[in-house]
């Protein structure tokens, strides 16, 4: 596959390593000389040097015969312009655009795209995955990463454990066999800030691991019960930061099923004013979201949950802390440096939401079509969560899983049947044709994965 990546920051410098690490043709394009060289030193990438929406650009960049182009720069209006370029003079197949403003979100879902003006096949919005993210973190307040899989039947927790862990030192076998009618399995382990790996059987959890675990929706609070995690039910939030992803955070918990009571602090007055005016039940208040008097009136210490997501990093950070420090429960921070994420847990910070992990596993969601469902990047691109439906053609159609050839750095977390019975996997499990399956596997045993799934992409 050919693809042509615009904008060679962190979200495209992502998506270009995933892909390249697939054996893609990948170009990456951005009028920053440093970015590109960034790029073709420590990917096997090509590198173009220009405006992404210029033709001669993209020309170069190989257009002519790419599969697909994926405008990721920090201008709107260039991704814009790059699709229809990359439509009108090119005819790419498959033009994938990230759009920030709210103005264009709305353009693009009105008539004038239905009837094909504005030739983008899939439109990101960082803002619509932050929110979205952020409501599952509330949902499972106890875990550091959260996502949904078949439809929202499988949950993938990210979850640290601490001493008093009542299953550490039990090796993962026998866990199987005390919670027998639990629908959950660790598919990763990161160990004391170590490397992220796929547990055997027989290892042990201890205290300070970081757990990846994939449950059933209906076995999610008991699965965090078991791994030492109380739960409780989030009715107080406040959020701090009311720019477009505080708003759409905001707009998202209104339309909840769940009855939440938000309140928003945002420090620009004409932001606060325009937050306002689009919410209906969220209460927001002018100010900086540092200031002790004003977390005070906001009853800061009788929030169940803050959510810190304002534009700088280190802002996030010192709200949260000193919202725990006034007796907050739970602080979730929007992290855009992943170097920073280290420094969450010595600052007591509960979890975060990284922007462009969300951006970056949006986007290969749509990248790798056929039969893959749905992709999650896990930490900094250290591994893939990857559901897709089991073909006719694939190595596993037919196979019980204790004698499939794995990677040792890949687990299957959960299996729908075809009859929509969701199971979980065991080593006599039988895996049959029309089984939609999900595989937490390392980075570096991702091409092997889809090998053993036999993915077709189709871009047509």
């Amino acid at each position: 596959m050919k693809v042509i990546i615009c904008g060679a920051g962190q979200v495209g410098w992502q998506i270009a390593r995933h892909l390249a690490g697939e054996r893609n043709d990948v170009t990456v394009v951005d009028n920053n000389p440093d970015l590109v060289n960034r790029a073709t030193d420590t990917l096997d990438v090509q590198g173009i040097t220009g405006f992404a929406s210029y033709p001669d650009v993209l020309e170069r960049a190989g257009a002519e015969d790419a599969d697909m182009i994926i405008a990721a720069t920090h201008s709107d209006e260039v991704n814009m312009v790059t699709c229809q370029v990359a439509h009108s003079i090119f005819t790419v197949p498959r033009k994938i655009a990230r759009l920030r403003a709210q103005s264009y979100l709305a353009a693009v879902r009105s008539d004038l795209y239905r009837r094909d003006h504005l030739p983008i096949d899939v439109v990101i919005s960082p803002e619509r995955e932050v929110a979205e993210a952020a409501l599952r973190r509330l949902r499972a307040p106890e875990a550091f990463d959260v996502e949904e899989f078949i439809e929202g039947t499988a949950q993938f927790l990210g979850l640290r454990l601490d001493a008093e862990c009542p299953v550490l030192d039990t090796p993962l076998r026998q866990l199987s066999e005390l919670f027998s009618t639990l629908r959950a399995v660790v598919v990763g382990v990161r160990r004391r800030g170590g490397r992220l790996f796929a547990p055997d059987p027989g290892d042990q959890l201890k205290a300070g691991d970081e757990i990846y675990v994939l449950t059933h929706s209906a076995d999610l609070s008991r699965t965090q019960e078991i791994f030492g995690k109380k739960v409780k039910k989030q009715e107080r939030v406040i959020i701090i930061g009311g720019g477009n992803v505080g708003l759409a955070v905001a707009q998202a918990l209104e339309a909840a099923p769940e009855r939440i009571r938000a309140k928003m602090i945002e420090r620009n007055r004409t932001c606060a004013e325009r937050a306002a005016e689009a919410l209906e039940r969220t209460i927001v208040l002018s100010g900086d979201g540092l200031d002790i008097e004003l977390l005070r009136e906001a009853s800061i210490d009788r929030a169940d949950a803050v959510l810190t997501v304002t534009d700088d990093d280190k802002t996030n950070m010192l709200a949260a802390v000193r919202a725990k420090a006034m007796g907050c429960n739970k602080t979730i921070a929007l992290i855009n440096d992943p170097t920073l994420v280290p420094l969450l847990g010595p600052l007591g910070i509960d979890a975060y939401v990284n922007p462009r992990q969300t951006t970056v596993s949006s986007i290969l969601r749509h990248v790798r079509h056929g039969r893959v469902r749905n992709v999650y990047s896990v930490g900094d691109a250290e591994a893939e969560v990857i559901e897709a439906q089991v073909m006719s053609t694939s190595p596993l159609t037919g196979s019980v899983i204790r004698d499939l050839d794995f990677p040792e750095g890949a687990l299957i977390g959960a299996i729908r049947k075809s009859d929509g019975k969701y199971v979980r996997p065991e080593g006599k499990t039988r895996i049959e044709e029309g089984d939609v399956v999900v595989i937490f596997a390392l980075t570096a045993d991702v091409p092997e994965v889809e090998r053993l799934l036999q993915v077709q992409v189709d871009f047509f």
